[in-house]
């Protein structure tokens, strides 16, 4: 009887005596002399072939790594990965792999210098699943909520969140242009055609920040919704957070078990979240031993302390105007706090969203511009968006790597990312 084609976790499933084939890399070798065992693993996961005799002979040219055909018997065996194995009766070396230069004992830095063979690791590939579960579940709140996806320029003009951490470029025209910090400009302008839309697609920020959650580039959904204010725009976004929570659970209980993840904290993650202002968080920090001048944005050791008081995400809300960027609506019933928040993960991982009521009158903007020491003419084009039909509006940026960092229980976002760019390392 002919072996069939499988993956290692349809290997597994499959009735002892059953003829196999099952393509993949060696994950684990060892020789025990009269048998050989090879642990293959594929991107479904693992499964444990073993050889005897001539077939041994030849499993023995294989090493970590290399790639390999391997075919034989499912039979259960409780020792396995997975309780069961392949009695091994042929095995095809398709690639070599001689010295993988990944052993035991590894530095954080190490694995990003080969960061294009750490992927490959059991870890990388559990956070690259989860990862495609966090993607494609944003992809189908918005879809099924009625937004439009569009996409956004990577090449700007003019800074959306500050001048400093712009990435400038030379165009070929000689003139200087820089990559994208944000698509909410455009998403605001498209509004007016779509009225809610999201984008997903990658920022960039020369931020000097050396933390454990900034990257120079970063992946950013963003989504903007006409008609809508602050309480609108935090509800959408409490749905969403929790959406994306709910089908890593339902999709990737085996990979948050491999990474050791506890699930309680996300379990919880069901709206509403909770919501506190700018003003009580600096009482609850205060309380804690914080002194945070009224004005100044939380840092992440600020965030850190306060999310310990929660068991689930937590909006910060009305920061003061000073702390937000210009665009940022003033409070009509409190003029120097904005309608804006973040949201902050639990666990001590901090902001995860920004975002709020835009200014959608003219005069205002141009205002809040001037007072920001702004030049208007930088801003032309979205300060023309307030002459033509305004609308009230809102939205918010959530930075996805940091979404998978908190949902994997990582400890720094550079994991979160297969090739990650921070403002020490663009290799490979």
């Amino acid at each position: 009887m002919g072996a069939k084609l499988a993956k290692a976790a349809e290997a597994l499933k499959m009735e002892d005596g059953a003829r196999v084939t099952v393509r993949g890399w060696v994950y684990r070798f060892r020789d025990l002399g009269e048998k050989v065992f090879l642990v293959v693993r594929d991107s479904s996961g693992i499964v444990q072939a073993v050889f005897s005799g001539e077939a041994a002979a030849k499993a023995r040219e294989a090493d970590v790594e290399a790639s390999v055909i391997v075919t034989g018997v499912v039979r259960s065996d409780s020792r396995a990965p997975g309780g069961k194995e392949i009695v091994g009766e042929a095995v095809e070396v398709v690639g070599a792999s001689k010295n993988f230069p990944i052993t035991k004992d590894f530095s954080r830095e190490f694995l990003l210098d080969v960061r294009h063979l750490w992927v490959r690791s059991r870890r990388m590939q559990a956070v690259l699943k989860i990862r495609h579960t966090v993607f494609g579940a944003l992809h189908e709140y918005f879809r099924r909520s009625g937004y439009y996806e569009v996409q956004a320029p990577m090449f700007i003009t003019a800074a959306v969140e500050g001048g400093a951490t712009l990435f400038p470029v030379k165009y070929v025209d000689g003139s200087t242009v820089y990559l994208t910090q944000s698509s909410q400009f455009y998403l605001e302008a498209l509004i007016y055609s779509l009225e809610k839309v999201y984008t997903i697609a990658p920022s960039f920020r020369a931020e000097k920040s050396r933390t454990r959650r900034h990257l120079t580039e970063f992946w950013h959904c963003e989504a903007e919704v006409a008609w809508a204010g602050l309480e609108d725009i935090m509800r959408v976004e409490e749905e969403l957070v929790s959406y994306v929570v709910e089908r890593v659970l339902d999709s990737n209980q085996d990979e948050l078990k491999l990474l050791g993840r506890n699930t309680e904290p996300l379990e919880r993650c069901k709206p509403p979240f909770y919501r506190v202002s700018y003003d009580e968080a600096l009482e609850i920090l205060e309380g804690k031993g914080f002194k945070v001048a009224w004005g100044e944005d939380l840092g992440a050791d600020e965030e850190r302390a306060l999310v310990e008081e929660f068991d689930k995400p937590v909006f910060v809300h009305r920061y003061p105007e000073k702390a937000k960027a210009f665009y940022h609506k003033n409070d009509p019933a409190r003029p120097e706090v904005t309608l804006s928040a973040d949201l902050l993960a639990p666990e001590g991982y901090g902001e995860i969203i920004g975002g709020g009521e835009r200014i959608e009158r003219l005069e205002e903007l141009l205002e809040k511009i001037k007072r920001f020491g702004l030049r208007e003419e930088d801003y032309e084009w979205y300060v023309d968006l307030r002459r033509y039909g305004t609308v009230p509006h809102a939205g918010f940026g959530l930075g996805i790597d940091r979404l998978v960092m908190w949902v994997a229980g990582l400890d720094h976002i550079v994991d979160a990312v297969a090739f990650p760019r921070t403002i020490r390392r663009v290799y490979p």
